[in-house]
């Protein structure tokens, strides 16, 4: 169900415009046709992760974000049901996976329902700065400043169909999945 894979070269410039890199950013474009498909996805990309990891996740609501972080916790073995954080705020949850030697913590945040991020700011600052995370953040346009230029962005859109397409740019190499 793979669409559209393509290597892109982004040339950056510093602020007095002297100094240039190039960074390789994998765009990848996907078609996921059903929640089992969004489940299977989820967790085979957790397969590909290097801690510390930071997922962006952007879409609507019904887009396929939670399901892809119920499948995502079970590829990293998660071993309790994962209920979207939108009244929370936050989820954290211990995972141990055996077959990759991973170990630590997801932690999952939704933003929707907040005006002013406050005080969670704070606590997502101190979730990016743990070595042994995967952090994953809904709805995080007002602390998209906090985020690391290395994080995975998957922009998640329902088609006519009712099947979804997933976008993924990033510089890791999660995004070859």
């Amino acid at each position: 169900y793979i669409l559209y894979i393509s290597r892109c070269w982004f040339l950056s410039l510093d602020q007095n415009f002297g100094n240039s890199s190039r960074e390789n950013v994998i765009i990848k474009v996907m078609k996921i046709n059903s929640e089992a498909e969004m489940l299977e996805f989820g967790r085979e990309f957790a397969k590909t992760l290097e801690l510390p990891a930071v997922i962006e996740l952007v879409g609507d609501v019904g887009t396929g974000k939670t399901t892809f972080t119920r499948g995502l916790a079970t590829g990293l073995g998660v071993n309790e049901p994962i209920t979207s954080p939108s009244f929370t705020i936050s989820k954290r949850y211990a995972f141990t996976n055996n077959q990759s030697d991973l170990s630590g913590e997801l932690i999952h945040y939704d933003f929707y329902r907040l005006d002013d991020p406050g005080i969670m700011r704070e606590d997502l600052a101190e979730a990016l700065s743990l070595p042994n995370a995967v952090v994953v953040v809904e709805w995080g346009d007002d602390i998209a400043d906090l985020l690391p230029s290395h994080k995975i962005h998957l922009q998640l859109s329902l088609n006519p169909d009712e099947s979804r397409t997933v976008e993924i740019i990033s510089d890791r190499r999660e995004a070859e999945l």
